[in-house]
């Protein structure tokens, strides 16, 4: 089904494409920073880098979402990508367009490349190369791309993460060179959590999963040991550690209080669980102001820290006293987070890009999933541990918003975790469809080169001599 020789010299094109439809997207949503659907966030990021450029450290100057109010330490927006805009204004002025143009190209290279790399590694080069293409043209890849949001390198961080998981746990990993992949795994794990700090879930799972695949691939090995390996495993976690650790400091400093990371927790739990849904949840409840109403009034005046930390306990309480009421609204989530269709309420923007990426590459993200269950079992050349750790990691991701608050493009980590599915099932799909049209040309060969029948179905007599 998939053929070992794949024309790699493609990877350059598509390359190619990739960045040039992101740049596309970027030079399409300009210079200014406006609420385009999808991502009103990058006002509250472009505001933010401003402000720390200006000197007055993570704060807004004027009352700000979600509760935060002017001058006041916040700690609810991603502290790298808040430097990365801060870097790019610092060399070419406030110039968000600078901003979506370098974002453009990095994606461009690094999401087609990663997916390339992984894919190769679980399922061969021939659908690595599908896979590349895939996510190239992907709709909301191109969209966010040109976006002031975390999404994009969310994305790339998710899929280094799991590049690096893999050449660790690959079977044919070589013990040389390792302490390189783990220290890069780290990075790649820091670099995810201080992009949206949910990943933080997902990290351990992975690290099992590669001792696991080291320990059943080296045990047998001499010299190996426990201690060595779980030595090994250290170094990630150290890094993240690292990572994470002076934002820690910093939070202790603004708020009083521990907080080791972001403060965004509490408001998406109590939020996303409020009564006010009932059992169906409600995407968008009529925008910010109406969030921020919500609040209890004697909750206004606690800071950001304590006040996350006080919803998250409203939450939980929502969910203790109404659980019922909680496994319906998780499932009525679902409706959001696996919309492919195009509905009233969006822009014509948002349906575009929503039917013609999701919706176009479910039935093949679906189609691959058969395939790889179908290989599995008559045991046809793949990683299939590999492609577990991408399954488990979706699920997990998904899991995490069915029971908190979801929109689209929080599903986005998944569909880059599914492109070499959708690159199996679109090569399963093309493969029948090619056997098909064969079949049919064969049939049509063979019905031309049989004699000519007569209406009444014997043969004419100048075909048959022994009748005239």
């Amino acid at each position: 089904m998939l053929q070992n020789s794949s024309p790699v010299k493609l990877i350059p094109a598509i390359l190619g494409i990739s960045v040039v439809a992101r740049l596309g997207s970027a030079l399409a949503q300009g210079n200014a920073v406006d609420t385009l659907p999808g991502v009103y966030d990058q006002i509250s990021y472009h505001a933010l880098a401003l402000r720390v450029l200006d000197g007055h450290g993570f704060t807004f100057a004027s009352n700000w979402w979600p509760a935060t109010a002017a001058g006041a330490p916040t700690a609810h927006w991603s502290y790298l990508y808040v430097l990365y805009l801060m870097g790019v204004y610092f060399v070419f002025g406030s110039n968000p367009l600078a901003a979506r143009i370098i974002q453009a190209i990095l994606a461009g290279i690094l999401q087609p490349l990663l997916t390339w790399r992984i894919t190769r590694r679980v399922l061969g080069e021939r659908a690595a190369t599908v896979a590349a293409l895939l996510i190239s043209v992907y709709g909301y890849f191109v969209y966010y791309a040109g976006a002031l949001v975390t999404e994009t390198f969310y994305i790339v961080a998710i899929l280094w993460i799991v590049d690096m998981a893999t050449a660790l746990g690959s079977a044919r990993a070589a013990r040389s060179g390792q302490n390189r992949t783990w220290v890069w795994l780290g990075i790649a794990s820091g670099t995810a959590i201080l992009l949206r700090q949910v990943v933080i879930f997902a990290v351990p799972v992975v690290l099992i999963w590669v001792l696991w695949r080291v320990f059943g691939r080296e045990k047998s090995l001499p010299g190996f040991g426990f201690i060595r390996l779980f030595a090994r495993a250290a170094i990630p976690v150290l890094i993240v550690a690292g990572f994470i650790l002076p934002w820690t400091i910093r939070n202790y400093d603004a708020f009083g209080r521990f907080v080791l990371l972001n403060t965004n927790a509490g408001f998406a739990f109590f939020w996303g669980n409020h009564p006010l849904h009932k059992t169906n949840f409600i995407p968008i409840i009529g925008g910010g102001p109406q969030y921020g109403a919500l609040i209890p009034d004697e909750l206004r005046n606690l800071n950001e820290a304590e006040l996350d930390r006080r919803l998250l306990q409203r939450g939980l309480r929502f969910v203790v006293d109404e659980p019922s009421r909680f496994a319906w609204l998780s499932l009525s989530r679902s409706k959001e987070y696996f919309k492919f269709w195009p509905t009233r309420t969006s822009g014509p923007i948002s349906n575009l890009v929503r039917v013609f990426s999701f919706g176009v590459y479910l039935p093949l993200f679906i189609a691959g999933l058969v395939v790889a269950a179908f290989r599995f079992r008559t045991r046809v050349e793949q990683d299939t541990p590999a492609l577990l750790l991408m399954l488990l990691l979706a699920g997990l991701y998904t899991g995490i918003h069915l029971l908190t608050w979801t929109l689209v493009r929080y599903r986005l980590p998944v569909d880059a975790l599914m492109m070499p599915f959708g690159a199996l099932g679109l090569i399963f799909l093309t493969d029948w469809a090619i056997r098909w049209r064969q079949k049919q040309a064969g049939c049509l060969r063979s019905q031309a080169s049989r004699p000519a029948q007569q209406k009444d179905g014997s043969r004419s007599p100048l075909e048959n001599p022994a009748r005239s």
